[in-house]
């Protein structure tokens, strides 16, 4: 019997060394964590890490990207394309003297009056299904290739409009809006703007993109002209 009560006394003794043990064990932790909790700050004083600003930018940049894209599609492609290749080699990608700044506004003035009368032309396929174009005139369509011949009475349904009239002053308008979103036009004729000329160049572009989409969708063109989508029919 008292060698019974010898082993619960050990057994006893031991579950107490090793409470102590585990209790020890886990001041420790807890102190540990206290003094990582110290040495490390709150967590909204944290400042957000600069790939969240990275990202943020890259998604303004496809915005613009992705505007610009869509803008151009109501615009004749050659235009375009040509003010895109040569933009960053007038502008120097950005960086203006007084002699690329003048072949700038030469380069957009061009484009924007190439836009404004590539408006005024049309097409049509002759018998072997050619594609021909001509510019729309108030008799009718002036043929630009003389081989190709169309009939008199087809020719009344070429003739200008007071719709051509407003496509082509809107033409110049998105235009005006894509070259505000080409950041080597804005950096060559702004270099350092104030902020209500940032705060202008950031929303007038995009209104004006807005609306012109607008009106492009309400009042639309049956021509096919020079650099826009050739019909089918």
């Amino acid at each position: 019997m008292q060698k019974l009560t010898t082993d619960q006394y050990k057994t006893k003794e031991k579950g107490i060394q090793k409470r102590n043990w585990v209790m020890e064990i886990k001041e420790e932790g807890e102190e540990n964590l206290y003094l990582d909790e110290q040495q490390l700050p709150l967590l909204r004083d944290i400042p957000k890490p600069e790939m969240e600003d990275q990202n943020l930018i890259q998604k303004a940049i496809s915005q613009t990207f992705k505007s610009t894209a869509h803008l151009a599609n109501l615009l004749p492609t050659g235009s375009v394309l040509a003010f895109q290749l040569l933009s960053p080699i007038f502008t120097n990608q950005g960086h203006c003297d007084a002699v690329s700044r003048s072949m700038t506004a030469a380069l957009v003035g061009l484009c924007g009056v190439s836009c404004f009368l590539l408006c005024f032309t049309d097409s049509f396929r002759d018998g072997s299904g050619n594609v021909c174009y001509g510019i729309a005139t108030f008799r009718g369509l002036w043929i630009i290739d003389g081989s190709a011949s169309i009939s008199p009475k087809e020719t009344v349904g070429y003739r200008l409009r007071f719709i051509d009239f407003m496509h082509a002053f809107m033409s110049v308008l998105v235009f005006s809006a894509i070259a505000l979103f080409d950041e080597n036009v804005v950096n060559c004729f702004y270099p350092a703007p104030s902020e209500e000329t940032k705060e202008l160049l950031t929303t007038l572009p995009v209104g004006v993109g807005v609306i012109c989409s607008m009106l492009f969708v309400v009042f639309p063109t049956s021509r096919h002209g020079i650099g826009f989508p050739v019909s089918t029919n």
